[in-house]
């Protein structure tokens, strides 16, 4: 039971997209956008300065729980997130979907905002997500590797169990492809010295999992044959 429950659940996340349920902003709230939401949304440092000089809310939030950080991080602005930081925003923040500035710029693998929300103060490690993952679970799950290799050196939590009970090496296993790009993932973990011993709620371990869905590959990655 438990195992045909995992399956169904593999299937739901893969379906629902990245990471399972990060909304960036519409453009219908792009348009309506004003103030410091605006500014972050294009990069206007400039306006970002001068309206923090007003002492505007830097942690207002839009519809969907996204502040002034999170906007500029979906947009890939990141002289905004060095002038939000600077101003004294929260980089820890979470938006609606409980996602930090970290965990949206790694499941987008968008390595320059990624680099400067770690650099303004973003940690590694918030734990993201209605699966209380972190984001190199997000990563893994995306097979972003050149986001994993910058959240590693960052020293994320390489063991980290979310609440489904998966690690990043089980996720870039159940819900990647088995490709180059996941197979990568799973090398810079394995590598980082994660933990390829931690089983799934069911007792499945890595390996297993490999295994089960023909990924030969990531089967010799993890000392199988």
């Amino acid at each position: 039971m438990i195992r045909a429950m995992l399956i169904g659940l593999c299937l739901t996340l893969s379906v629902a997209g990245p990471a399972g349920a990060q909304t960036p902003p519409s453009a219908a709230e792009i348009a309506a956008y004003e103030g410091l939401h605006k500014a972050a949304h294009a990069g206007d440092v400039a306006e970002i300065e001068r309206l923090a000089r007003q002492n505007v809310d830097l942690e207002a939030r839009d519809g969907n729980g996204r502040t002034a950080v999170h906007v500029a991080a979906f947009a890939g602005k990141v002289d905004a997130i060095a002038a939000l930081a600077a101003a004294g925003a929260d980089m820890n923040s979470l938006e609606g979907g409980r996602y930090d500035a970290v965990t949206i710029a790694a499941v987008a693998n968008d390595v320059p905002t990624l680099d400067a929300a770690l650099k303004a103060g973003n940690r590694p490690d918030n734990v993201t997500s209605v699966w209380d993952g972190n984001a190199l679970i997000a990563a893994a799950h995306e097979g972003n590797h050149e986001s994993i290799a910058r959240l590693i050196a960052a020293k994320s939590k390489l063991d980290h169990v979310n609440s489904l009970g998966w690690t990043a090496i089980i996720e870039s296993i159940v819900l990647g492809d088995g490709g180059p790009r996941h197979q990568q993932s799973l090398k810079l973990l394995l590598d980082a010295g994660a933990d390829k011993s931690i089983a799934d709620r069911a007792g499945n371990t890595p390996l297993d999992l490999a295994r089960e869905r023909g990924y030969g590959e990531m089967v010799k990655l993890l000392g199988g044959s």
